[in-house]
């Protein structure tokens, strides 16, 4: 067998390999996408069976559906792989043997991968966020236009009424361009979004596990198709600590001896998710007094940012455990305190 350290970047690779059975060593730069490309179908044509290890990086379906046809490819924790190196300098050659020593050693740090069809729906998901973005800033701009003519309608202005009320204003001609291009654009995005969102809710209804998560009072069809999609699977997470530090909602932490020092949470996870977790979190607390009162008092505590992210975590953790044991919101035993009430000395009930 063919083992292969790659260090990949977006215009060329640098490997280093070495074959089981003869020994040989070997080194090469490869430029994408010829070649690679020519490179890989050469070993395939000769029948080579080769084993390539590389760091998680972006930019890299066109070389991972290169090699999922004839080759076993690994991905590696880039800050794992990180870790392992010893010395200060630090250079493509060094990290692709590196890489290779990894794999030879059976120290290769591999990653689950998800499969292209996620890949493809977490695409719809971004596609979705990232034109609400641009829905809020072009409205943005719109409310602008609108208070330069004294008008402050907030939510209203997104109603018939006050959408009649904007398009009425008397401009000067390219304050009336802005305005009408503006417009034109937002109508285009509002009906792209609603076709998008129409998408994700077809897509979840196709998932289990995804509609038992609908089941939890805030969460919709986006919220419960991405948490699905970017955590994977359940069984990669012993514990529900390990899924709040993978999203990024735990604390940094600095502490030595007798001292320890939290910082903010560490916005290592998808931002997607976390960003989704909170607004739904957000949701869950206007609809459910127990969380209500929760918030507050953790609002009162430290900070309503902080708050928000605390109930952001409790979300993520409930999802998981209902993904875990397939259990619908009705299911979810209500785990906190509970001191002072008869028999229930285990604080849960």
């Amino acid at each position: 067998m063919l083992i292969i350290g790659c260090d990949y970047h977006p215009s060329f690779q640098q490997i280093a390999f070495m074959d089981t059975g003869t020994g040989e060593y070997g080194e090469r730069r490869l430029e994408h996408m010829e070649g690679a490309g020519q490179f890989y179908r050469d070993l395939r044509a000769r029948g080579v069976e080769a084993r390539i290890g590389m760091e998680a990086s972006g930019y890299t379906q066109w070389f991972e559906q290169l090699l999922a046809v004839s080759f076993e490819l690994w991905i590696g924790d880039a800050a794992a792989i990180s870790r392992k190196r010893v010395r200060k300098q630090k250079t493509d050659k060094q990290d692709a043997e590196l890489l290779l020593q990894l794999l030879i050693e059976d120290r290769f740090p591999r990653i689950w991968v998800p499969s292209r069809e996620e890949r493809d729906l977490r695409q719809l998901l971004w596609h979705r966020h990232r034109l609400v973005q641009m829905q809020t800033r072009l409205r943005n701009q719109l409310h602008a236009v609108a208070l330069n003519e004294g008008v402050r309608l907030k939510k209203r202005l997104w109603r018939r009424k006050g959408r009649a009320q904007l398009e009425s204003l008397a401009l000067m001609p390219w304050a009336n361009r802005r305005r009408h291009d503006l417009l034109e654009l937002l109508d285009q995005v509002d009906a792209t979004i609603a076709q998008l969102s129409a998408s994700i809710e077809q897509e979840a209804e196709k998932r289990p596990q995804v509609v038992r998560l609908m089941t939890h009072p805030g969460v919709g069809a986006l919220t419960a198709l991405a948490f699905v999609l970017i955590l994977g699977t359940p069984e990669r997470f012993a514990r529900s600590k390990q899924v709040s530090s993978y999203l990024g909602l735990v604390p940094t932490e600095e502490s030595s001896g007798e001292r320890r020092h939290l910082g903010h949470i560490s916005k290592q996870g998808s931002t997607l998710l976390r960003f989704l977790l909170v607004a739904a979190a957000q949701i869950t607390v206007r609809s459910d007094p127990d969380w209500r009162r929760y918030y507050l008092h953790l609002a009162m505590r430290r900070e309503r940012a902080i708050a928000k992210v605390a109930m952001a975590r409790k979300l993520a953790v409930r999802l998981y455990w209902m993904w875990r044991n397939g259990w619908e919101y009705a299911q979810l035993p209500k785990l906190g305190s509970h001191a002072g009430q008869p028999g229930n000395r285990l604080g849960r009930q």
